[in-house]
């Protein structure tokens, strides 16, 4: 998946192993692999996208059908994904399910060409700026290249001390951040844009998907 999108679907159902040997490449954009006294590093920058049910019956929070597992079963499945591994995805989302009247009288979206044609600019604005993408921001460069309003990181300091988030967390907002700001067209990152990359991490598995 070097280069490309590596898609896990029932995440939880992967062995606890393969799930931690995540964090590295997720970290470094490399993975190393030791073996009879070697050792060979290889390219593994890849995009994370995982797909999970929020408890064993799948039905959690739904409005059609009543859940079936005692709060034990659900803390058990949802502890499978350990919070390191949690804190290095930078966008949790969930996607209730809809009924049958409402997907099928849904209107139409925007079109992936939109879509597309939105990103790429984005895209663009972030290499003229820095030379690189905003994912790839460290230490320094971060600091130099958000541009942050002080009122923005205001809110993020109070959300990060209330949520007890890690300073990796904290660094991944601010870079989710800057892509809002940049997918805004905007130079600056405002509280407005914090407020959407908190809400993207906010809550973790015990009230929502991934």
């Amino acid at each position: 998946a070097h280069c490309g999108v590596l898609f896990l679907d029932e995440l939880p159902e992967f062995p606890r192993s393969a799930l931690e040997a995540l964090r590295e490449p997720l970290e470094t954009g490399q993975i190393s692999i030791a073996r009879a006294a070697q050792q060979a590093t290889f390219p593994a920058r890849f995009q994370l996208i995982a797909a999970m049910n929020p408890c064993p019956c799948g039905f959690r929070g739904s409005r059609q059908r009543a859940c079936r597992c005692s709060p034990d079963q659900v803390s058990r499945y949802q502890a499978r994904i350990s919070g390191p591994l949690l804190d290095r995805i930078d966008l949790h989302l969930e996607v209730s399910p809809l009924p049958a009247d409402e997907l099928l009288t849904a209107p139409a979206g925007e079109s992936t060409a939109a879509i597309r044609e939105r990103v790429t600019a984005a895209r663009a604005r972030s290499l003229r700026r820095q030379g690189m993408l905003n994912q790839q921001l460290q230490g320094q460069a971060l600091d130099a290249h958000c541009q942050a309003e002080p009122a923005a990181l205001q809110l993020l300091q109070t959300a990060a001390a209330q949520l007890a988030w890690s300073a990796r967390g904290i660094h991944r907002s601010l870079r989710v951040a800057r892509s809002i700001a940049d997918l805004a067209q905007s130079e600056t990152i405002s509280p407005a844009h914090v407020a959407e990359a908190v809400q993207y991490r906010r809550a973790l598995l015990g009230n929502t998907g991934l």
